[in-house]
């Protein structure tokens, strides 16, 4: 009876204990669990907040970035206004000089009327002589000039009028603009986008157009644009077109370009040529004529841009034969599709700070050019001829370079919000002072100015010095003996 009592007790302790370290496992597990979700939780929290602190500093350096802009053009604008100010200084009392120029006018309308009247078949009478002497007397011995004069402040006043208007609901139209990683693209893009337009701009890569996106509003747009690929080209205009839909495409800012390689033409291959034309002249055309419908139907503007160095060829490579392309191309469009309302206007940048004027890129390809050619070739250039020309590009560079981008996106800006664009924009002091004249000069005085600057190869072909009556004998028909004996066919023969 005792020991059956004594297992009973033993069994039900055995239960107990089995019943209390269940209990504890399951408490255990209870508490993991707690402290796992705890955990997992307190992580989750812990991204976010990292999250949204990540986007704080990103907000608070788009601020900044955006109150350093406004504080500049501020400051532009405050210096306009206190240009203003000063020019209406200068010119005194506007309405007064406005009453002047009107009574002036009258004065020679006045006096036009009366001189065409009597010079209408009319016959020479005492009271027509008086009425020319009233003519001269009222405008003095010089009248001609007086009139001449006039009329030519008047058409400068009205040119100035009509260049300031511009158009209206700038908020409703769309620009496309390509190569807008860097340079006169990008900087375009960021005025455009304040001024209220709607901005797409076309990105070579991935970097350009997110550092573009951080520092503009929200309604300026990227895409990925190889302007050397019809299919990108294609898929650009899809997604613009559902971008712009009925309203068509305001603008199109042509501006993608590479100046590479660019050295003596002998230098090159036609690959060398090939690279430069495919950007510079094929893909202008190429986006033209696809985006052509969409701004058809807006009556937009086409915007190419070329460069002095399309007037003046400075020196050899694809650069210069792309860039008078684009003038050549450009006029024939602007002369073919004017009946449809759309102004077709070229951009000629000078010398600017941008990636295409960088010298590191530039002396690498005169050295990857020159060490291509063969020793024939470079014997005749001489060894210091690189040298030579790498000096008077850093020369040239430094001292015509000009820093202030804003002088082209000016242009470029002035051509798509201007009620009467111009046929031609001259950008930097250097276009309009020196490459502009020099491209109205003739041939040879471009030519020796050219030879003045850049350096001369060490084995030059001469024509000798002969006397008069050798070089009659000279370019007269030869015999084999002849020949032999004259210097200028013994120069000639191989």
């Amino acid at each position: 009876m005792l020991s059956r009592l004594l297992k009973e007790h033993q069994a039900k302790q055995n239960e107990r204990k089995e019943l209390q370290e269940k209990r504890r496992r399951e408490a255990i597990a209870a508490a993991t669990c707690l402290t796992e979700a705890l955990v997992d939780h307190l992580n989750v929290g812990v991204a976010q907040a990292y999250v949204n602190q990540r986007k704080l500093d990103h907000e608070v350096k788009t601020l900044q970035v955006q109150a350093n802009q406004f504080s500049k053009q501020t400051a532009q604008w405050i210096s306009m206004v206190e240009g203003f100010n000063q020019a209406l200084k200068e010119i005194g009392d506007v309405e007064n000089w406005a009453r002047s120029i009107e009574m002036d006018m009258r004065t020679i309308a006045t006096a036009l009327e009366m001189f065409f009247e009597q010079f209408r078949g009319q016959k020479q009478t005492p009271e027509g002589n008086m009425n020319t002497q009233y003519i001269y007397e009222l405008l003095g011995e010089n009248a001609s000039y007086y009139i001449a004069a006039s009329f030519a402040l008047l058409w400068i006043l009205v040119w100035l009028y009509r260049d300031s208007l511009e158009i209206e609901n700038l908020s409703d139209k769309y620009v496309f603009v390509t190569g807008c990683d860097t340079g006169f693209g990008n900087l375009l893009c960021k005025k455009l986008d304040r001024r209220g337009f709607r901005v797409l701009a076309g990105c070579l890569t991935e970097k350009g157009a997110d550092n573009l996106k951080r520092v503009t509003g929200p309604h300026l747009k990227t895409v990925l644009l190889d302007v050397t690929s019809q299919s990108s080209i294609q898929a650009a205009m899809e997604w613009t077109k559902k971008e712009v839909g009925n309203r068509g495409l305001w603008g199109i800012v042509n501006n993608a370009g590479r100046s590479l390689p660019m050295g003596p033409s002998e230098w090159m291959r036609v690959e060398d040529f090939q690279s430069t034309l495919k950007v510079n002249i094929n893909g202008v055309i190429a986006m033209t004529m696809t985006f052509l419908p969409l701004i058809k139907k807006a009556r937009g503007r086409i915007v190419n841009v070329a460069s002095v160095l399309g007037r003046v060829a400075a020196n050899g490579g694809g650069y210069c034969i792309s860039k008078f392309a684009v003038e050549s191309f450009s006029d024939c469009l602007r002369r073919d599709i004017s009946y449809f309302g759309i102004k077709v206007c070229i951009i000629e940048p000078g010398f600017f700070k941008t990636e295409v004027t960088n010298l590191d890129p530039i002396e690498r390809e005169l050295h990857r050019l020159w060490n291509q050619l063969s020793p024939e070739v470079k014997a005749s250039y001489g060894e210091k001829y690189l040298d030579n020309y790498i000096k008077i590009q850093r020369l040239i560079m430094n001292a015509v370079c000009d820093s202030d981008l804003t002088k082209v996106t000016s242009c470029m800006e002035h051509s798509l919000t201007a009620a009467h664009p111009r046929t031609r924009y001259s950008a930097g002091w250097d276009a309009k002072l020196l490459w502009i004249p020099l491209s109205y000069m003739p041939s040879f005085v471009v030519d020796i100015g050219l030879k003045l600057v850049l350096p001369r190869p060490t084995k030059r072909t001469c024509i000798p010095h002969l006397p008069v009556q050798e070089w009659k004998t000279c370019f007269s028909t030869p015999s084999p003996k002849e020949e032999t004996k004259c210097p200028f066919h013994t120069l000639m023969l191989p």
